[in-house]
Parts: structure tokens; sequence; C-alpha cells
């Protein structure tokens, strides 16, 4: 078995020695510019433990996951581009810092590299594997497009914003964890518990997000918080207050539409303040803690003995954990 630590040097070795051309510039600097920022490299890191903890080859799976971090970072780009996102990371967008063509042509490139990094794998698995990273990155667009759609709409539901996190952000988590135990030869059962874990995990991680958009520490966090209220975003911390609000909703959704009356420093402390009065932190921090327990139940359910299941759950409880 490898601790976190070894897989994340594995995994940053395997990304430094990416072979990025230097020509033209203005294409491959913004993807050198965005592997430099770093990030929790999460899902790498998911499919390199996931392959170990089935007893699988770390060597198999690295190129998978450095494939999987690329089209993570790709979504990224062209995410900020949609969301006119200034930082990232705590660090200036690659629209900002480029412009938004520049952004596009290299998200492109990244997610050309990405199914280059997933074809080299074994060849017993690769077929599999492609198929289910394709397969992730139509439904990972498909949520994209959810979310986009939303913000024109004010009768959004939470089941509706909680199926179209599952397809923005959980999909590629659980993505991550079935891969490295394809590669690991895991049986199917075991497949998809890893993968139903993965989902769980996904959506606690997505709630994580919504909650430190609001309520994170900017120098930590690398976001401007509130910057989901200013856009109007319609979060599970909003829809929670409008489904809690009665007949205070119509007046909350007019209030919270990005053509709102009210100033941007206004908008984000009014609403912030009655997230607090009716108690929406509370909702949003059950519901996470909710998704993590039922990850934590698919694991247990893993044919695999408890010793080797302790770098994974070592993760989930980091993760749980996270201010950032």
């Amino acid at each position: 078995m490898h601790t976190l630590e070894t897989i994340h040097q594995q995994i940053s070795l395997a990304i430094e020695k990416l072979d990025i051309p230097g020509k033209p510039a203005n294409l491959y600097e913004p993807v050198s510019y965005t592997l430099s920022l770093g990030g929790k490299r999460l899902r790498p890191a998911l499919v390199m433990t996931a392959c170990d903890m089935f007893g699988g080859s770390l060597d198999e799976a690295v190129h998978p996951a450095v494939g999987i971090e690329l089209f993570h970072n790709f979504t990224l780009l062209h995410d900020d581009i949609m969301d006119q996102a200034p930082l990232r990371r705590g660090k200036e967008t690659v629209y900002k810092k480029w412009n938004s063509n520049i952004a596009i042509l290299s998200g492109d490139t990244m997610f050309a590299m990405a199914n280059r990094e997933i074809l080299k794998t074994s060849l017993s698995a690769v077929r599999e594997i492609g198929d289910l990273f394709n397969l992730t990155a139509i439904q990972v667009c498909e949520g994209q497009q959810y979310d986009m759609d939303f913000e024109s709409r004010d009768d959004v539901t939470l089941p509706e914003y909680l199926e179209m996190i599952r397809l923005k952000t959980a999909v590629l988590l659980a993505c991550s964890l079935k891969t490295g135990a394809i590669i690991a030869g895991a049986s199917p059962g075991d497949c998809q518990l890893i993968y139903d874990a993965g989902i769980s995990l996904g959506m606690a991680f997505q709630l994580k997000d919504d909650f430190l958009d609001t309520y994170g520490d900017e120098k930590v966090f690398g976001k401007t918080p509130g910057g989901d209220i200013l856009e109007g975003k319609k979060t599970f911390l909003f829809l929670k207050l409008i489904e809690k609000a009665g007949t205070e909703a119509k007046t909350f959704n007019r209030l919270y539409s990005p053509a709102s009356a009210l100033a941007a420093a206004e908008k984000i402390r009014f609403f912030t303040i009655k997230f607090g009065e009716w108690g929406i932190s509370e909702d949003v921090e059950r519901e996470i803690d909710s998704f993590y327990k039922s990850a934590l139940l698919s694991i247990d359910a893993l044919s695999v003995d408890s010793v080797r299941k302790s770098v994974l759950l070592e993760l989930i409880r980091k993760l749980s954990l996270r201010q950032k």
C-alpha cells in the first residue's frame, strides 16, 4: 500500500513530465499556467487510491489519473469564461490573464491531451475506461448546461439542483474511483460500490463548495465570498431558503436575480443574514454530512479488508474537514 503523500508525489511528477510544446505560446502557456496553479489533485488521487486499494499497479493508473486531472482543468477554463470568474485558486483565471478565445482553445487542447493520457493504460482495461471517461465527459457537459439553464428560471427545485450537481461534479469523482478499480481488476460489484461512493462524495464536495462560497475565508478558499449570491446562482442555500420562505419567496427571488436593485455588498449581506435567520447553513451542513455517511456505507460494503481502505478513508476525512 502507498500513502497519500506518495500518491500525490507520483501524480505531481507525472504532470511535470507531460509533453507540453512551447509553440504556439498562446496555446500552450495557458495550459502550463493552469497546471502550475496546483489545486487539490483530488480526482487523480482518487484514481490512484482506488487502484492501490484493490491491489493494482500505480504505474498503470497514473496516466488515466493525469488524464482525468487534465479534463477537470479543461472544464475549469471554460466554466470561468461562462461564470466570468476573475480568480481561480487565488490567481487570475486564464480568460482574464489572456482572453476568452485563448482560454477556449487552450481548454480544448487540454481535453485532447486528457484523452491521450486516458488511452495510456493496460490493453485489457482501456476500452472500458475510455467508455466510462467519455460518458462522464458528456454528463459533465449536461450538468453545466442545466446550471446555465437555471440562471433564467425562477422555479428550480432542490431535486433538480441535486441532479445538476450530480452531473456537473459528482460523476467525475465517481469516474475517478471506478477507473482505479477497473485498472486493478476489481469485481463488477465492487466497481459499482466504489462508483456509488464517488457520487455521494461528489455531492458532499459540491455542497461544501456552495457553503464555502458564502461562509468561506477568501484567503483560504481562493475566491471572493458571495460570488454565487452576486451572480444569482441557484445554489442549495438559495433554493432551501425559497423552499422554506413561503410568502416571502417571491421577494427573495426578485432580490436574488442578477437584475436585483440591491448593491453588490448589500445583496451579499442581505442574503447571508437571511440564510442565518432561516437556518440554511445548518441545513446544508446536515445534507453534506448525510452524503459523507452514504459514501462511507458504500466503502464499508467493499470486499476489501479494512486496512486497505485506510488511505481512501483518510482522504475522505480530509475532504470533510476542508475549508477551501
